[in-house]
């Protein structure tokens, strides 16, 4: 069954912004060939780039944005009345908005959960974590744009920093107190083949 017909399918049974808040989301999870994850799966950095549509508030879906506060309810729905599904205790995280409906934004973090979050809890701060998918390593932040240009440090996967901007190969970023570049299919908070100008 194609990506129209399961959206015709959803929209027919349900009415509302909310089937399409859910249309729109299943069809990026879709196009992008990432499945909806139950925590099990491991979530890498290597999103493609799938054609953006525009969701209510007239700015592309998915699209990055990062936590403005250091404490953010992650609801099970896209009002107050749902449960809350979990916390964000990190200032600064980066996170997928994967479909808008009113003043709520359902998101997508680095580990594949989503969630509803209200948009004032959310900035157009561009932040990166290092390949959260790879637990115990480390990634090499270089002083130039290629992977043999020396060391500025190695950052340990998880780490969340600035970005300052991307090339769509490579980004500028600020982590741990050192700046450099990182190869941008490193880093979560940026699809490979972006442009970004923070």
């Amino acid at each position: 069954m194609g990506t129209m017909d399961i959206r015709k399918r959803l929209i027919s049974r349900v009415g509302g912004a909310a089937c399409v808040a859910l249309a729109l989301g299943l069809t990026w999870t879709l196009l992008a060939g990432r499945p909806h994850s139950n925590g099990d799966e491991l979530t890498t950095g290597a999103i493609d780039m799938a054609p953006k549509i525009l969701g209510p508030s007239g700015l592309p879906l998915p699209r990055f944005v990062s936590l403005k506060a250091d404490k953010v309810n992650v609801r099970k729905g896209p009002s107050s009345d749902h449960k809350v599904a979990w916390v964000f205790e990190r200032k600064g995280m980066p996170v997928e908005i994967t479909a808008e409906f009113e003043n709520w934004r359902r998101i997508r973090d680095s580990d594949g959960q989503e969630g509803w979050i209200l948009q004032n809890m959310l900035s157009g701060k561009r932040m990166a974590a290092v390949a959260p998918w790879k637990p115990g390593n480390v990634i090499g932040l270089h002083a130039g744009t290629t992977a043999e240009s020396s060391l500025v440090a190695r950052i340990e996967s998880g780490v969340v920093g600035e970005i300052e901007s991307c090339s769509g190969d490579w980004c500028q970023v600020v982590m741990a107190g050192f700046e450099g570049y990182m190869a941008q299919d490193m880093i979560w908070g940026a699809y490979p083949g972006e442009a970004v100008d923070n």
